[in-house]
């Protein structure tokens, strides 16, 4: 997106906003905290608030430990010296300024950061035997616009940690109860910065990917075929269109005048791309149509990957695509692909259909016109990203593959169910901003 257009739909949207989230926002803007602008240093604590420490990760701990602890929780920094984070952008010289007139665009905005403290609680009923649970992390990896400070646990069990699956760049957190424990219980806090995404068209020279991230990018998957109806529709989509940022453009485009959200399945959908294009019906939630998008790219030899994350809190944009409270159902994913030169652009057409569900917007409305166009190419800060794995294999599981991790998931005496299972598994999280 060209920084004039995503400038232009900025101000749209501010327009649309209410009159007194504006003030609130120039309100702030007047008064500047430094919280706002960048996420805590890595390496300073938190003394007396039982939060995590930047940069920290919980020691495998027991529930018994933790209870004689008072439930504070206990952390130990990882061995590496993390980098500092990024100083904010100097002003330039008075003389290298530009003079101002009335068709000048204006500075690009300094990085706005969010910290959040996110708190997941667990309480199994109903459960026999053996228990394990398994909990996705927030992306281990440090990015332009993600952040995970640390990680802290308690509860009854009798064992817990962290696994790292290094193939798939995903964190787990699991937690272990011997046979007879009654009523498995299990508090997580992360903490995460964020700042929004964005792509800009005009800027070149990123870091190229590693070639066995990008080749595990191409593979198709138990879901996601790469040949056949999925070559063919994506090769449709894109035409006679050889430039590979045009045809992920086109691919995008396709999407999202093609399918339609389904508000009334559960969880994020089932991504079964191959029986979507069977049977013709191009409905789904979140995972379904953003994983349409990567097998389509992947088929015509783009690398593209779902980003499965949680929402966070409530959006700029349309107030479906936010989400407050309780955040056990808030789940979604986006997608990313990859061209050379650029790296990873981020997509996210599942919430451009969403906004046009419920918000009812018609093919010709402005909103929607700048929302699919801000939609390519940015990410808002009110999300957070899990990991890009697919067909995943939980360490010590004892059933088979899960197609994606997004949703807490146990096991009682080899028996699999996840966090919808209400019935079994009461699971509460919740979001609380702790930079001001």
């Amino acid at each position: 997106m060209k920084r004039r257009d995503f400038l232009a739909a900025s101000a749209l949207f501010s327009l649309l906003a209410p009159s007194s989230a504006l003030a609130a926002n120039k309100k702030k803007a007047a008064t500047p905290t430094p919280a706002a602008a960048k996420p805590a240093a890595k390496g300073a604590s938190k003394a007396n608030t039982g939060k995590a420490s930047p940069k920290a990760t919980a020691t495998k701990s027991s529930g018994r430990a933790s209870a004689k602890r008072g439930g504070r929780h206990s952390y130990r920094p990882v061995v590496e010296t993390p980098a500092p984070p990024p100083a904010a952008a100097a002003s330039p010289p008075p003389a290298a300024l530009e003079p101002r007139n009335a068709i000048s665009l204006p500075d690009e905005p300094l990085p706005q950061w969010r910290t959040y403290d996110i708190t997941s609680s667990i309480t199994l009923n109903h459960v026999k035997g053996k228990v394990r649970v398994w909990l996705p992390l927030a992306q281990y990896k440090d990015t332009l616009w993600q952040r995970s400070l640390g990680h802290g646990w308690r509860g009854n069990f009798d064992s817990a940690g962290i696994y790292r699956d290094p193939v798939a760049e995903m964190e787990v957190f699991y937690a272990d109860w011997k046979d007879g424990a009654a009523t498995p219980q299990l508090q997580l806090v992360s903490q995460v910065a964020k700042q929004d995404r964005h792509f800009d068209i005009t800027r070149r020279g990123s870091i190229a990917e590693r070639g066995e991230v990008l080749r595990r990018c191409l593979q198709s998957t138990n879901l996601v075929p790469t040949d056949g109806l999925v070559r063919r529709t994506a090769e449709r989509a894109i035409g006679r269109i050889k430039d590979p940022v045009a045809q992920g453009k086109a691919i995008y485009d396709w999407v999202v005048e093609n399918t339609v959200y389904e508000s009334s399945q559960g969880g994020i959908g089932r991504g079964d791309v191959e029986a979507m294009l069977d049977s013709g019906q191009l409905s789904g939630k979140s995972a379904d149509i953003a994983l349409l998008f990567v097998g389509l790219c992947r088929s015509i030899g783009i690398p593209a990957r779902p980003v499965f994350g949680l929402r966070v809190d409530s959006s700029r944009l349309f107030s479906g695509l936010g989400a407050t409270g309780n955040l056990r159902v808030q789940q979604h994913c986006r997608a990313e692909f990859y061209t050379p030169g650029y790296g990873w652009i981020p997509v996210d057409p599942a919430d451009v259909r969403k906004a046009i569900q419920d918000e009812r917007l018609g093919s010709g409305d402005a909103k929607l016109v700048v929302l699919r166009k801000l939609l390519f190419g940015f990410w808002e800060m009110n999300w957070i990203a899990y990991n890009a794995a697919q067909d995943v294999k939980l360490h010590g599981a004892s059933g088979g593959p899960l197609p994606f991790l997004v949703l807490p998931q146990a096991e009682a005496a080899g028996a699999r169910f996840d966090s919808t299972d209400t019935h079994r598994c009461s699971y509460l999280v919740n979001a609380i901003r702790v930079d001001g």
